[in-house]
């Protein structure tokens, strides 16, 4: 299934070169096979949870050994529970309906023509990710599905679980009869670094980061194929005077439940200056009691010296990626709309309000990819309904914002066909 080891010795670039050329073919297979390969995917998945655990364990003993953050560590770490959400997610894609080939009205007609439009495939997707090994799986499901070749360029942090996923997925593949080199996995050690990667624009349509909001830019920054930025962390609150406690609070904690990563957690809340200091202190009493870390702005720890410590001016334009929550103090809704406009991370921000109005202005003034209006912003990659399985949420306004689902992975080509006769 994959290039030969002796090749790729020689040419780091032949997985990527494997991979183009399998998309052609890839493009052109049938929706019912595309899906019975997923489902071979999820079998094979689930017949090896062992062994991709056992994977694990290296990756999880070497990293403690090199002192690799918590963070990293968690990110890493397999369980049954999450590789049976991998197979969850894989055999719900295969038994969605072909997102391929869809034909829809274009939105202009041309005089003796008829014009149409219809999804396709964008070609070559790279993922490139830190931690994460299940990740290589959900993006496998999603790519198949919509006839795209994936390579994946995952950390050395979890290399033996990245190997162990993808071979597993491969063999499947092959069994699908899906052509060779339609998922690659390039290794931290292939020879080949991101910037490489990333610089392949000829072959590559798509790359996708996922990881810590450094690795996120520093593909931004070195890529000349198409980016399309993921976003993890600092999402903001604004809990209005007219907002209920019990509301806030629920919205909070709510949104940090999603695992193994706090896509849409919250991260930062604003409060009105006319808040009740009761209900602070009731808030802040709920979260410490689920382990949070609370800060806040240097007005705040004026007043509640003993209830919050400090968060630095530039704090509030990064993401913890913990359980950490900084707390400012605003005059206005205004206020607060200018606030996150300038500091979220734009891709999930909330509101908690009994104001109708409040809530209309909240959500035409807040630039981000996904406003909640007295809902928690929690993120899942397998929603109830519709064809909802996502693999993480982007901030950007280009190729897609918000979810990365299945019509992230297509794209448009427009049909005209003429029928005057000559």
């Amino acid at each position: 299934m994959t290039t030969n080891s002796l090749d790729r010795a020689a040419d780091p670039l032949a997985a990527v070169r494997s991979a183009y050329r399998a998309s052609f073919e890839l493009a052109t297979t049938k929706g019912v096979d595309r899906s019975r390969a997923v489902q071979l995917m999820a079998q094979a998945i689930q017949r090896s949870a062992n062994d991709i655990l056992e994977a694990n364990t290296l990756d999880l003993e070497a990293s403690r050994e090199m002192a690799m953050p918590e963070l990293i560590l968690e990110w890493l770490k397999l369980t049954p529970e999450r590789i049976q959400a991998v197979v969850q997610i894989l055999q719900r894609l295969s038994e969605l309906s072909d997102p391929i080939r869809r034909v829809m009205n274009a939105s202009y007609q041309l005089d003796r023509a008829q014009t149409y439009s219809q999804l396709r495939p964008l070609g070559v997707i790279a993922l490139i990710y830190e931690a994460f090994p299940e990740l290589g799986a959900i993006a496998a499901g999603l790519s198949i599905k919509t006839g795209n070749s994936l390579i994946l360029r995952g950390g050395s942090e979890a290399s033996h679980s990245n190997t162990a996923i993808a071979l597993v997925l491969q063999e499947a593949l092959h069994t699908a009869g899906m052509p060779d080199g339609c998922l690659e996995l390039m290794p931290a050690e292939s020879g080949l670094s991101i910037r490489d990667l990333v610089m392949q624009e000829e072959y590559l349509n798509l790359v996708i980061p996922y990881g810590r909001p450094s690795l996120v830019q520093q593909v931004v920054r070195q890529s000349t194929a198409p980016v399309l930025k993921s976003a993890m962390g600092n999402c903001y609150l604004y809990w209005s005077p007219t907002g209920s406690l019990d509301m806030a609070r629920w919205v909070i904690l709510d949104s940090h439940e999603s695992e193994p990563d706090p896509v849409n957690a919250i991260e930062k809340v604003l409060i009105h200056r006319n808040q009740k200091p009761s209900s602070l202190i009731m808030l802040w009493n709920s979260l410490k009691e689920k382990g949070f870390t609370l800060k806040g702005n240097a007005e705040l720890l004026a007043d509640f010296p003993d209830q919050l410590t400090l968060a630095e001016e530039s704090e509030w334009h990064q993401a913890y990626l913990d359980r950490i929550v900084a707390f400012r103090v605003v005059d206005s809704i205004e206020q607060a709309i200018a606030w996150i406009n300038q500091y979220s991370s734009g891709h999930a921000d909330c509101l908690v309000t009994e104001s109708y109005q409040e809530s209309r202005q909240f959500a035409l003034g807040i630039d981000s990819a996904s406003i909640y209006l007295n809902a928690s912003p929690r993120f899942s990659r397998n929603l109830k309904g519709g064809d909802s399985i996502f693999l993480g949420m982007s901030n950007q306004k280009g190729h897609r914002r918000g979810p990365i689902g299945l019509d992230t992975f297509t794209t448009v080509k427009h049909v005209v066909q003429g029928h005057e006769k000559f």
